[in-house]
């Protein structure tokens, strides 16, 4: 046998076993070069543009649109996925509709807590979004139950949970995005907390610290001179003597 042929039979094989593995397809379309980025790079930011050249190109349109959703809501770019079903779905085949809806089904179920908050019924996201935390915890989550947390002046336990996302103690606090947003949240927070009076902590009425702030008023005028009483002791004992 041929040693150049067998040299390409075992090329072949060799790259019939990296496919399988990777499960990536053959070829060098946009396509293939996207899921070379999503499963073998692991560069989703990179696969993600060459998804959206592989829909524009004609280029498997019903599995890169799919794919693309995929790769965007675990960055957590639901709202983009969502849009991107939305306007290209009519470019895919009737038998992938189905499936489509499915990836729209599970993109609502993660982003119900911002739609929630886009309605400003932040009572519901609050609940959504502690219980995406009580499953899989992140920063991203974490800032977004804060802000619902501030938008029903519940700035005490707003700030424990932000604490969280500052002291790093949850996934994805280290990112810059994150960071970002929750320095923004803390100084919203600060100027809307408000601050603690010292004479309401003691317990007194307004009334009670006007008295107050009269008599010593008084006592600093006076101080100097004889009280009243002992001005009138004075003129009665003044008049007896005479």
């Amino acid at each position: 046998m041929d040693g150049s042929v067998c040299k390409k039979s075992s090329k072949g094989k060799k790259d019939d076993l990296y496919h399988v593995i990777h499960k990536v397809p053959y070829g060098d379309s946009p396509y293939v070069k996207a899921k070379h980025a999503q499963l073998v790079d692991k560069d989703p930011e990179a696969a993600i543009v060459l998804f959206w050249k592989a829909i524009n190109a004609g280029d498997k349109v019903d599995s890169a649109l799919k794919d693309m959703a995929v790769v965007m809501k675990q960055l957590d770019r639901a709202e983009e996925a969502i849009e991107a079903i939305r306007s290209f779905r009519v470019l895919c085949s009737k038998q992938s509709q189905e499936s489509l809806d499915n990836v729209l089904l599970d993109l609502y179920k993660g982003n119900l807590g911002w739609a929630y908050m886009q309605k400003t019924n932040y009572m519901m996201a609050e609940v959504v979004f502690k219980k995406a935390q009580m499953i899989d915890a992140d920063a991203n989550k974490a800032c977004n139950l804060v802000l619902c947390l501030m938008r029903q002046s519940r700035y005490e336990e707003a700030l424990l949970v932000l604490e969280e996302v500052l002291q790093g103690k949850l996934p994805g606090s280290d990112e810059i995005k994150s960071k970002k947003r929750a320095e923004e949240l803390l100084e919203e927070l600060n100027a809307n907390m408000p601050q603690p009076q010292f004479m309401d902590t003691l317990g007194l009425d307004d009334d009670f610290v006007k008295g107050i702030d009269e008599l010593l008023n008084a006592w600093g005028t006076n101080r100097s001179r004889r009280l009243p009483i002992f001005v009138e002791i004075s003129s009665v004992r003044d008049q007896l003597a005479c």
